[in-house]
């Protein structure tokens, strides 16, 4: 299931205790403080994973802790030190720190880590504590705590290009024609209730990520229906890709159109500010070229026309994006 936001607790591992031991060696009867140190604990370190899209495991997952370093040992000998624990997360994954909600990072390409939890230091062993006038201390340190921290994680999905829309216009059947992602397809609003990633191909050495996203409403910056919880996942995307409904009985394609371009700006004015592309959608039907030339004329600037179902423009459409992705 997806699950965008996430609240965990994370626990890095105590520091080991330092050993109280004196040496026993043969004709020295009474050898000096050999007491190693502790071990330092495990860290927590939360790294983007290339592959993982949603944080619905670690919503489900009350605690998670790091090892804690083991006991200092005798011999001088320093004890193991904890294993970190490295927590995989999806890419595009913003790490905050409760509760202020401060952001520690934004994990935003495969492989960024960041250290939320450090392991505490091990404790010093009696050696550490010999001096001339105290030859045989009876006593180590403990080890320190590890930290613990309350977080937030806050998914915004990376992907290149964003399919934006009012419900039933056609997104989720693009993307299962352009790429292998199967979202649910059916004549009815609100089929997609959560963002669905495709790997659409261009050619043989290219490839680019078309995310499906939640239709939007009149409202939706302001909670009404989906689009208020997935509008985030648009700003990480390169290009909009703005389907309207051309067919008959859909609503009117320029108001269509102006209601979902109202939603982005209220959002967030960088989202407005976004290259896009505007697609009249299911032009297989007999009103499609009509309603698209209204668009295009209340637009003043080309319009593209696809059907999904016949694959009309579709060769078209995949041109115009790799021309724009291959400029950037």
């Amino acid at each position: 299931m997806f699950r965008d936001e996430a609240v965990i607790r994370v626990r890095a591992g105590r520091g080991g205790k330092g050993a109280v031991s004196f040496r026993r060696e043969k004709f020295v009867p009474r050898g000096g403080p050999d007491g190693g140190d502790g071990g330092r604990g495990g860290s927590v370190i939360l790294e983007a994973r290339e592959g993982l899209s949603s944080l619905y495991d670690l919503a489900h997952t009350p605690l998670l802790k790091a090892e804690n370093g083991r006991p200092g040992e005798g011999g001088n000998r320093t004890g193991r030190s904890g294993k970190d624990l490295v927590i995989p997360v999806p890419p595009g994954t913003q790490v905050y720190a409760l509760p202020r909600e401060n952001l520690l990072q934004d994990l935003d390409r495969p492989g960024a880590r960041v250290v939320v939890a450090r392991g505490g230091k091990g404790g010093r062993g009696n050696a550490r504590f010999a001096t001339p006038e105290r030859r045989a201390p009876r006593f180590a340190e403990e080890g320190e705590p590890g930290e613990e921290r309350e977080l937030k994680l806050v998914l915004k999905l990376i992907a290149d290009v964003g399919l934006v829309g009012l419900p039933n216009a056609g997104k989720s059947t693009l993307l299962s024609r352009l790429s292998a992602a199967r979202p649910k397809v059916a004549d009815y609003p609100f089929t997609t209730l959560a963002p669905v990633l495709g790997i659409v191909e261009l050619d043989r050495s290219r490839t680019f990520v078309m995310a499906d996203l939640p239709g939007l409403i009149e409202g939706a910056h302001k909670g009404a229906g989906l689009g208020d919880r997935f509008l985030k996942h648009v700003e990480r995307t390169r290009i909009l890709l703005h389907l309207v409904d051309c067919s008959s009985g859909a609503p009117d394609p320029v108001e269509s159109f102006q209601a979902i371009r109202r939603e982005l700006e209220a959002f967030s004015p960088a989202l407005s500010a976004k290259e896009w592309i505007p697609v009249a959608s299911k032009m297989d039907d007999p009103a499609g070229e009509e309603r698209a030339a209204l668009l295009e004329k209340a637009l003043g600037r080309p319009v593209l026309r696809i059907s999904s179902v016949t694959g009309l423009g579709l060769k078209a459409l995949l041109g115009a994006l790799g021309e724009r992705l291959s400029g950037d």
